[in-house]
């Protein structure tokens, strides 16, 4: 899947489409995201709890 970045703000954003928050079992209102840089790749995962760190 490819995926445009939106201007958002001063920054950009990857909106994600709810079958893909689906397949990982996130509740975008509840839950947060894991993003990690690993060699020049993006991963995002469910967080594995609530909490910002």
């Amino acid at each position: 899947m490819k995926k445009k970045l939106s201007r958002s703000g001063s920054g950009w954003a990857l909106f994600m489409p709810k079958t893909l928050l689906e397949l990982i079992d996130v509740d975008p209102e509840k839950d947060l995201l894991q993003v990690k840089v690993e060699n020049d790749i993006i991963k995002i995962t469910k967080a594995q709890n609530n909490k910002e760190n």
